[in-house]
């Protein structure tokens, strides 16, 4: 005979506990502190999502997204590693390694196509190595990104895609997505994505002043004045090697 079926009852104040409300900012397990207080208070889990994808999105190379992701560099633990995959740009050592970035923990990826740098994301996700995954990526459709978060979903780790914001119109399995614009001394950050009601409007962030910085690209698209660590990439010269996998300090 099969047991009698138990009815379990709840009190309306656990049931608010178990079902999220649109006006409401969702509970998500524990973040990464961005290491800016104003934008944690915004963000589910106080932090960047652990174990999913993320996407900022940027009008142009060099707004304020490294500036942005500085903390979370900065905070490699020993024997973890960060992947950056497919930056615009030469990644500046010297300035890297001022900013307190530990170059020794810091990877870089070359990659000659939007695909190649895909595969190169899911393989240091898989890995289950990575403290973070940071991509540059223009082109992806959804079944990509999809991919994409799972494979983050799977490794548990946070994944952070810089796109350019004409994607912003485009669905995305993405559990945050921000938009970003410069300002003087810093960013504003637009919340388009989260478990949560719309904010009212942009969270305004101060970015640290860099204590090296490259000599501007003469094809630059920064705006003068800018001496903020979003002027951390330079240029890629043109090569003929193929594409490959360096450390940050090498």
């Amino acid at each position: 005979m099969a047991p009698p079926a138990v009815s379990v009852l709840r009190s309306p104040d656990a049931l608010q506990h178990l079902v999220w409300r649109g006006d409401q900012v969702a509970s998500a397990a524990p973040g990464i502190a961005t290491g800016h207080p104003t934008l944690d208070a915004v963000l589910p889990g106080k932090g960047w999502p652990v174990g999913a994808l993320t996407e900022i999105l940027v009008p142009h190379t060099g707004v304020g997204e490294l500036g942005l992701i500085l903390p979370l560099l900065q905070r490699v633990p020993e024997r973890r590693w960060a992947v950056c995959i497919a930056p615009p740009g030469q990644l500046y050592a010297p300035a890297l390694s001022g900013a307190g970035i530990p170059l020794e923990r810091l990877l870089l990826v070359d990659a000659e196509s939007p695909a190649h740098a895909r595969w190169a994301a899911r393989q240091s996700l898989n890995s289950h190595s990575c403290e973070a995954v940071v991509m540059w990526l223009a082109e992806a459709d959804n079944g990509a990104l999809r991919r994409l978060q799972l494979a983050a979903e799977e490794s548990a780790t946070t994944l952070i895609l810089i796109r350019p914001a004409t994607v912003a119109g485009q669905p995305s399995p993405a559990v945050l997505r921000l938009a970003l614009t410069a300002r003087d001394g810093g960013v504003d950050v637009r919340v388009l994505k989260r478990r949560g009601p719309q904010l009212a409007g942009p969270v305004a962030i101060d970015l640290p002043r860099l204590p090296v910085r490259p000599a501007p690209s003469p094809q630059s698209t920064q705006p003068s004045g800018h001496a903020v660590i979003h002027a951390l990439v330079r240029p890629l010269p043109a090569r003929s090697a193929p594409a490959g996998l360096r450390t940050g300090a090498g």
